[in-house]
């Protein structure tokens, strides 16, 4: 996909490089071409990466222009609504974060324009990285309310990913709803399905979480719900309804720590009334996706580095 809406330039230097290790490419108008490569950072060059500013290759307005307008299939306006909020996601899951010049109507953002920097985040498939902690998701085959935590960057989505993958080929008697809202966690992409979610899995995609909880708990009936990204100004609500109806969850969040995560006060109701029985910490210490440390619904901690 990537062959699809990078510039030639840019696209002749990633060629060099592997995909596999390819975390991220961020580009800012008349500034060096960062790379993320296996979790560290580089500039781009010619023959791939260096840490010498001097051979970087820069992108120009027309690069990023160039970036957007294929990511669109040469319409903005029709994933305008995308874009007003940061980021664009296309096939195969890679989601290009958008900054510039934000558009007001009042109070209402209606677009972003003069784009000065794009990140372009390329997911991956790690298989079984989620197995060292599995067996504290899943305990005598019913799942645990369990909630993925990390800094960004450091392998939520993948984790996840897995972590459903497993649920699907060895948990056959749980039903599994994926509220996919951006289209991240199972892909859509050119044939290639990230997650093989089997015939105990559904999955919303390109929709809000507030209607896949909502809808899904009344329709599909599912034992679990899977969801990407908590946003706890917009779904604690859902998820604390999806809790208290006997559904289990499987959520990521974005936080450094569990002593980060205490200090979000939009979460203290679910903290403090013990709603999820398992934690897990992910950064990348030891590369993206180590796992740090598992806590039990009191916050002890039951495992390090999940043995």
């Amino acid at each position: 996909m990537l062959s699809k809406i990078l510039s030639y330039n840019i696209l002749s230097a990633i060629d060099t490089l592997s995909i596999s290790k390819l975390n991220e490419i961020h580009l800012r108008v008349d500034k060096p071409i960062i790379v993320m490569y296996e979790g560290k950072n580089y500039y781009l060059c010619q023959s791939g990466i260096t840490t010498n500013k001097n051979d970087a290759i820069y992108s120009t307005k027309n690069d990023l222009q160039y970036t957007l307008k294929n990511a669109s299939d040469n319409s903005l306006y029709a994933v305008n609504n995308q874009i007003v909020s940061g980021y664009l996601t296309i096939k195969g899951g890679i989601r290009i974060g958008i900054c510039g010049e934000i558009v007001r109507d009042q109070d209402k953002i209606i677009s972003i324009k003069n784009i000065s920097s794009l990140n372009i985040r390329i997911p991956h498939i790690v298989k079984n990285c989620s197995l060292p902690v599995y067996n504290f998701v899943v305990r005598n085959g019913k799942c645990q309310n369990t909630l993925i935590i990390s800094p960004p960057g450091c392998g939520k989505t993948t984790f996840l990913r897995d972590i459903i993958t497993q649920i699907c080929m060895h948990e056959q008697a749980i039903n599994l709803l994926v509220a996919d809202e951006r289209c991240e966690i199972a892909g859509y992409s050119e044939g290639v399905d990230y997650l093989d979610i089997g015939e105990y899995c559904d999955v919303y995609m390109n929709c809000t979480k507030a209607y896949a909880f909502d809808n899904g708990i009344r329709s599909m009936r599912p034992d679990v719900i899977a969801c990407d990204e908590l946003n706890l100004d917009t779904d604690v609500d859902c998820l604390n309804r999806a809790l208290t109806c006997g559904v289990k969850v499987i959520a990521t969040i974005h936080a450094n720590s569990i002593d980060d995560l205490k200090q979000k006060t939009q979460f203290r109701n679910l903290i403090n009334n013990n709603m999820f029985d398992t934690y897990i910490v992910l950064s990348d210490r030891c590369g993206v996706g180590t796992i740090e440390c598992v806590y039990d619904k009191h916050f002890a901690l039951i495992s390090v580095g999940g043995r």
